[in-house]
């Protein structure tokens, strides 16, 4: 018993000094990782890193890439309020198209009748119509003008007037701006689309204040019955429409007992095939 007391102490005493030595160097390593790592952590430092910091980055490897997206910090182009401001600032500045105060306004939309006011005169002798009716047709545009001053302009004679584009070509030169042009019908009835475009004229004219002067030949029928025939043709003025434009009221200069009347304008460009009008 006492030797083996006596080598179990002379073994430790030989073994002392290796773990002295072993502890020595654990307390250096642990001395110098800690060194390392209060250097690591300088961010004016130009020392390597030390291995800790290579663990740290396997650390980060490993890391899921979820983990990273979420951890990493934004790049510049990337920032959530830089993409804010410009979408804010695409958004508070709408294209001039998209702004009321620049378009252009809407054309008014023209009235369902209108009547004009004029100065109605009967023809002074049976081939005046066509003076009589520029006449009437002006006084609507409040240019007074005698059956006589305008027959020399429009070449009448005792044969009449010739055609719709003397009382276009008058008509232009008293009214400013020269508005009115010479629509012809020269079949023997109204199509549909010249019926239509009747129509529209009429709208168009007296709702910029002008009468309508028309060239008729032949028989008609008015809404309340009359019958209304000249053969060898007539002039008569349009002073009013109504029903948008589908009634027109006449100013015929033939009869002062039958000044005025209204008429169908289906019936009234049927009326004026052969011949035309000025709108």
């Amino acid at each position: 018993m006492k030797h083996r007391l006596k080598r179990q102490l002379r073994r430790l005493t030989s073994e002392r000094p290796y773990q002295l030595a072993a502890a020595s160097a654990a307390v250096l390593v642990l001395a110098t990782g800690a060194g390392a790592l209060a250097a690591g952590s300088d961010e004016g430092s130009t020392s390597p890193q030390p291995a800790p910091a290579v663990a740290a980055a396997g650390d980060i490897a490993d890391s899921s890439p979820e983990a990273v997206a979420v951890n990493a910090a934004p790049s510049s182009t990337e920032s959530p309020s830089v993409e804010s401001s410009s979408a804010e600032s695409f958004s508070a500045a709408p294209s001039s198209a998209a702004d009321p105060d620049l378009t252009e306004e809407a054309a008014p939309e023209p009235p369902t009748s209108k009547v004009l006011d004029y100065d109605y005169q009967a023809q002074i002798n049976f081939y005046y119509c066509g003076p009589a009716a520029v006449r009437n047709a002006l006084s609507a545009t409040g240019i007074e003008r005698t059956q006589n001053e305008l027959a020399g302009p429009l070449g009448t004679d005792q044969f009449g007037t010739d055609s719709a584009e003397d009382t276009t070509r008058v008509l232009n030169a008293e009214v400013e701006g020269e508005p009115y042009q010479t629509r012809m019908i020269s079949g023997g009835s109204a199509t549909p689309a010249q019926m239509d475009q009747l129509q529209a004229d009429v709208v168009e004219a007296i709702t910029d204040d002008r009468s309508v002067v028309v060239n008729i030949a032949g028989s008609a029928t008015d809404t309340a019955g009359g019958w209304h025939s000249f053969p060898g043709g007539h002039y008569v003025a349009v002073v009013g429409f109504d029903d948008d434009g589908r009634l027109v009221q006449i100013a015929d200069s033939a009869n002062p007992a039958t000044s005025s009347y209204w008429m169908t304008t289906i019936a009234l460009a049927n009326w004026a095939a052969t011949r035309g009008y000025s709108a």
